[in-house]
């Protein structure tokens, strides 16, 4: 990973402006970044690759999103019936 993303990653506080997202409910940046992560893990470890770069998405979305949302959001992927696409 270069110097540059994991300086970055490593001075993070919170979350960014997305201009994805321009409007102050963060839902769907809070979904997004969850996708993100998962589809960015699923995509690196298929092909083998190190999945740190993912790590920026995992924090952004543990920034945004309700500790409630994340665990459902878990507990249907571990079951199988996740709403999203991954």
């Amino acid at each position: 990973m270069s110097d540059v993303m994991e300086e970055k990653i490593k001075n993070y506080k919170t979350a960014p402006f997305d201009a994805r997202f321009p409007n102050t409910n963060q839902t769907r940046n809070c979904f997004q970044n969850y996708l993100d992560f998962h589809r960015c893990n699923k995509a690196l470890s298929a092909k083998d690759l190190d999945t740190a770069p993912c790590e920026w998405y995992h924090r952004v979305y543990r920034s945004l999103c309700p500790v409630a949302w994340v665990q459902k959001w878990d507990e249907q992927l571990e079951t199988g019936n996740f709403p999203g696409k991954i």
